[in-house]
This record gives structure tokens, sequence and C-alpha cells, in this order.
């Protein structure tokens, strides 16, 4: 069994006739609307390849637009999985106790957690609306009292007037947007002039850490460098 190219950290246990198999699979396969890749099933255009199928099948729900049960059980992994390199590019950030942040892809909300801890406002936006009702839960004391909103929808039409937000980040989320450079001018849009932008990554994530800098500058952002810690990377670049 090969899922080689998983998205971001997490740990499933597939119970099967003998010992229990350890697979790693990843964060989203697919945020929003757009062509979703597939994985594993050979030349058959359907995509039907028996327990392969079914299990892909049960990771997407888990991991790719999150949703019911295994949507649940996907965001409570994730919390684990990915919160060292969230607690990494919150530090990177450098948010000052006036600014407003932006997260795309927050899941199951543990980033929105700490910067609710630092900033004077967070806002984030999820295709998965199990995530948005998971990270509400986590952080439900910051969003009643108006710290922190928290928005089903897409990076590539994100809810916000431009020049919004003093800091803007995402976590094991560019990947898998239908259009890297589309989603990233969108980030563009809504940050201040001299706002700054962190993408990371875990070594999960599929994503490599070549040609990050030139999207950035595709997208119109411009210092763009790449710093890594541990096994984890992090794009950073600024507007303008």
């Amino acid at each position: 069994m090969n899922l080689s190219h998983a998205r971001s950290p997490a740990l499933a246990i597939i119970a099967g006739a003998g010992n229990p198999v350890k697979v790693v699979i990843g964060h989203y396969f697919g945020e929003g609307p757009g062509p979703k890749r597939r994985y594993g099933c050979g030349m058959d255009p359907r995509g039907e390849c028996g327990p392969m199928h079914i299990l892909q099948s049960l990771l997407r729900r888990m991991f790719g637009q999150p949703r019911g049960f295994l949507g649940r059980l996907g965001g409570v992994i994730m919390a684990r999985a990915n919160d060292a390199c969230g607690a990494w590019v919150t530090e990177l950030l450098n948010v000052a106790s006036n600014e407003t942040v932006l997260e795309v892809g927050f899941g199951p909300g543990t980033a929105i957690r700490r910067l609710s801890a630092m900033a004077a406002h967070v806002a984030g936006v999820d295709a998965s609306r199990e995530m948005v009702a998971q990270a509400k839960a986590r952080n439900a004391i910051a969003v009643k009292n108006g710290r922190v909103e928290l928005l089903h929808g897409t990076v590539d039409d994100l809810p916000f007037a431009g020049d919004t937000f003093h800091k803007a980040m995402a976590i094991n989320s560019m990947q898998i947007w239908p259009d890297a450079i589309v989603g990233l001018r969108e980030m563009r849009r809504v940050l201040k002039s001299g706002g700054t932008i962190a993408l990371g990554f875990t070594p999960y994530s599929g994503q490599r850490n070549e040609g990050l800098p030139e999207k950035l500058s595709a997208a119109g952002f411009i210092g763009p460098r790449v710093v890594a810690k541990d096994k984890n990377f992090c794009a950073l670049a600024t507007k303008s």
C-alpha cells in the first residue's frame, strides 16, 4: 500500500485480518472547487480499485473535505500532527498585540488559538464546514467575545476587504489549492502594505521547498525566502 503522495502528517490505524497497519496519511487531498488528484488507482479512469479505493474514500472524508464522524476524527489527528509546525510559523510571524491576522485552511483551529492570545483580531477561512465547527468549539471564548472570526470559504475568494490584515499564514494548505498563484494573490490582496505572509509545511505535505520564492514573487510579494527547522520549512514574503 503506497501513500507516499499523502499530504500533511497524520497517522491512521487500518484494521485488517492480521495486525493493524500504520499508514501515514494527510491533511487535505483537496480544498474547495476544482479538480482533485487520485492516488494509487493505476490507469482506471473511474479510480475504482477495490480496497484501495475504499481507503481513499475514507481518507478524503477525514482529510480532504472533512465531514461527519470521520471528519471529526481527522480533525483530532491534525490537531496533534500539525501543532509543532503551526507553533513555529506563528513565532516567525512575530505578531504584535495591535495586529490583525488571517489563517487560510485553519483545520481544527490550534494555530488560531495561539494567534488569538497574541493578536488584536484573528480571522480564518476553511473549505470544510466540519473544521469550521471544530475550530469554533476549540476557540469558543475568543469567538464569543469577537476576537476570532472563523468562516467557511476558499482561498481563491476570501470574504474580506483589501488591506485588512497585518499578517497571513497557512499550514500544509497551499499545495492543494486549485491554483497556488491565484490563492497567493488573493492573500496578498487582503494584506496591508508591509504585511507578511508565512506558508508552513511539514515533511508529509508533499510540497517541495524549491520554487516557493518564485511563486510568491509571481503573486506580487517581495523579499521571498525559505527557512527551515527540524523537518519543517516555511516560505515568507512581504507585500510592498
